[in-house]
């Protein structure tokens, strides 16, 4: 309980200080152990306003990682998320899954894939892709397979000369989010045989 006060009483005062002192790191001086007294020191415990103190250095107070809106979504899409993912692409992407696979439309009511990553393109980033997985691969940068991040599109084929059939929204870890023909807007892997074995490319939206 004394802990706790202290700790409390240690934070009131650090916030009012935070309103008179302005500290700002000299323009000209490089980083090195001597500027190190200037960084921010992130705070989310009253710990760590404490352990700030005692090194003498400003506290961040900017709002704190939202802790549990990342274990929600974690637990949603299975995914192991470091909480510092694209919070709108997170809740968006959710807000489809389940969503039924309907041949050449776009809507909650049905979607096939490309019809589900231009909603997702379009709702999240302001983007307009093109609205098939052939004509999106012309559009996009291609990148290679361990280059991969998060909103990257996956793209498939069945062969050497066999068009694009499919198209998804990567996610992390192999993860990817999609619409697919047998079960509509799901989260899939790219190491599961089907998708690994018909797997073409991945591209990135300039």
């Amino acid at each position: 309980m004394t802990k706790t006060i202290i700790l409390s009483v240690l934070a009131l005062i650090s916030i009012a200080l935070s309103f008179f002192y302005d500290v700002k790191k000299p323009e000209s001086t490089p980083a090195g152990p001597e500027t190190a007294a200037l960084m921010l020191y992130p705070v989310q415990t009253g710990e760590d306003i404490a352990r700030a103190l005692e090194l003498s250095v400003p506290l961040d107070l900017s709002e704190p990682i939202d802790s549990s809106f990342y274990k929600r979504y974690s637990r949603k899409l299975g995914l192991k998320l470091d909480y510092s993912e694209d919070k709108d692409l997170l809740q968006t992407v959710s807000s489809w899954l389940g969503t039924p696979y309907s041949y050449g439309s776009s809507s909650k009511r049905g979607t096939d894939c490309s019809g589900f990553v231009t909603r997702i393109y379009s709702d999240v980033y302001g983007i307009d892709l093109s609205r098939s997985s052939r004509s999106m691969f012309d559009d996009v940068t291609r990148i290679r397979k361990d280059s991969v991040r998060t909103g990257d599109l996956v793209f498939f084929r069945r062969g050497p000369k066999q068009p694009i059939f499919h198209v998804g929204i990567y996610l992390k870890d192999n993860k990817f989010v999609h619409s697919a023909t047998n079960g509509g807007v799901m989260v899939s892997s790219l190491k599961e045989p089907y998708y690994r074995n018909y797997y073409y490319a991945a591209g990135r939206v300039d």
